[in-house]
């Protein structure tokens, strides 16, 4: 590539990035997943339009991968872990016994119905099945979800990916034929579990590393934090354990983390999620050509989608259930919000860059149905999650940035009073901070000021507490305790 070739890609990239950015907005307005409008614009400037030609599926899935990789990392270090916890395991039944019964069903629809060969069938059913982390982070946040819905939905996306990227490799490669069912099953759990535990290695270890290491600047401590979930994933990859596992687990780790500037590593890793989100699905628009499809495929992929949204996703719902108290309307929220995005496309370029046999057709009808079935599911989430009674009404919990005062062993906490918190109202003498930690600055509509002990908070404030580092912890367990509480939060047992 010369200079001239450089300049025009940086022309034509940062063009593309500025128009993608502006799309955010429009869809975000509009309640649907961003992927469409980069899919959409991807479509424009390929080869069916503008006459960009890009088909090269190899290099189109290790851009997948990294990309990939990149938005669980953002997915785990933006999720708390109060609101995944209480649906640890639903989600962890979902990824793994739920995706077998949606395999099987569109599997043996797809052979019997669709009238594909067997090899064919199961490429379909396996990269339709595993949910798009991309597309249940950017939608169902903003969709104010109960934390069991929501958390139930993210575990699911964040770690399904691992066993079907198991499978579909296993069969564009023919290995699955020749070890057996059995040695398939034990790799998949061994994938897991060695995935699991390194990803929780790196993590804490990592998080012990950077609570006691003060950086010179605070914008290396994003590029650190997003370096260990990387890290994670490398490390398990190469002793060919599941990397994507890991990478979610180490990020959700670090994103539980009390970390100095953790507010800006958040924004960091979000911006890096949707620079992410946005190279996908405007690659994977570029290596697509509708001018390729026939109307099989697109019949094919409305058939295909429709037996996984309304047959198999609601049955693995059901009999993953089982052992968990949800009701039935929960259940066909759950089944509905099962949004598929980038991750059906990008294993739908294993096969395709193995060179299975009819991996084209296979590539072309994914395409139509994750276009068609994420704006049909998309579009009345807020209004079906209200007829479930799965919205939440709660308040938002404080948030906390954290920077290191080296000098004198303590810290600088900046606190907002977010939206419905209780500490608004509270006065500061009645947050009753323990010995070591005082409000030092309270900044309200941009302007800071030293408040008194009768300084009554309000909605929106930002407060500078110092804290030493024997009082940080319990200074953030009070001020969280009022938060939920009020101001009488713990009265006689402080």
């Amino acid at each position: 590539m010369d200079a001239h070739e450089l300049d025009q890609l940086l022309l034509i990239g940062s063009a593309v990035l500025i128009v993608a950015v502006l799309a955010v907005r429009l869809s975000v307005t509009a309640g649907l997943p961003s992927l469409l409008a980069y899919l959409g614009l991807g479509l424009l400037i390929g080869s069916s339009g503008a006459g960009i030609d890009f088909a090269d599926a190899d290099l189109a899935l290790a851009l997948g991968f990294a990309a990939l990789v990149l938005i669980l990392a953002e997915g785990g270090l933006t999720t708390p872990w109060d609101d995944v916890r209480p649906s640890l395991g639903l989600g962890l039944v979902l990824a793994t016994l739920g995706s077998v019964v949606s395999i099987a069903i569109v599997s043996v629809g797809a052979h019997y119905l669709l009238d594909l060969r067997w090899e064919l069938a199961v490429l379909l059913a396996a990269v339709l099945t595993p949910t798009d982390a991309a597309a249940v982070f950017s939608v169902l946040r903003t969709v104010p979800l109960r934390k069991d819905v929501s958390g139930t939905l993210e575990i699911e996306s964040g770690l399904n990916d691992a066993p079907i990227v198991v499978l579909v490799v296993a069969i564009s490669a023919g290995d699955l034929q020749a070890d057996g069912p059995w040695a398939f099953t034990g790799l998949i759990v061994f994938e897991l579990v060695a995935g699991a535990v390194i990803g929780l290695v790196v993590g804490f270890g990592a998080a012990r590393l950077l609570r006691n290491l003060a950086l010179p600047a605070s914008g290396l401590y994003p590029l650190v934090v997003i370096s260990f979930t990387v890290l994670a994933y490398g490390a398990a990859a190469f002793v060919h354990a599941s990397g994507f596992a890991a990478v979610y687990l180490a990020a959700l780790v670090l994103g539980n983390t009390e970390l100095p500037h953790r507010r800006a590593t958040r924004s960091f890793v979000e911006g890096i999620g949707w620079l992410s989100q946005i190279g996908l699905f405007v690659m994977l628009g570029l290596l697509a050509s509708p001018d390729t499809f026939e109307s099989w495929h697109v019949w094919t992929g409305l058939a295909a989608g429709a037996l996984l949204t309304f047959v198999a996703r609601p049955l693995s719902i059901a009999i993953s259930a089982v052992a968990f108290s949800r009701s039935w309307r929960e259940q066909v929220f759950l089944g509905w919000a099962g949004l598929r995005g980038a991750v059906p496309i990008i294993l739908a370029t294993i096969p395709l860059a193995a060179d299975v046999e009819g991996s084209g057709d296979l590539f072309n009808i994914v395409f139509v149905a994750v276009v068609v079935y994420t704006l049909v599911q998309a579009a009345p989430l807020g209004r079906l999650a209200a007829w479930a009674g799965v919205l939440s009404d709660a308040a938002r919990d404080i948030e906390v940035e954290a920077a290191p005062l080296e000098r004198i062993s303590a810290d600088l906490l900046q606190v907002r009073v977010p939206r419905g918190s209780k500490l608004a109202g509270v006065e500061v003498g009645e947050l009753r901070l323990p010995e070591g930690a005082s409000v030092t600055l309270v900044v309200r509509d941009d302007k800071p000021f030293v408040p008194h002990r009768t300084t009554r908070l309000k909605q929106g404030d930002d407060m500078l507490v110092v804290a030493t580092r024997a009082a940080r912890e319990d200074a953030e367990k009070r001020l969280r305790d009022v938060g939920r509480h009020g101001r009488l939060a713990g009265w006689g047992t402080d």
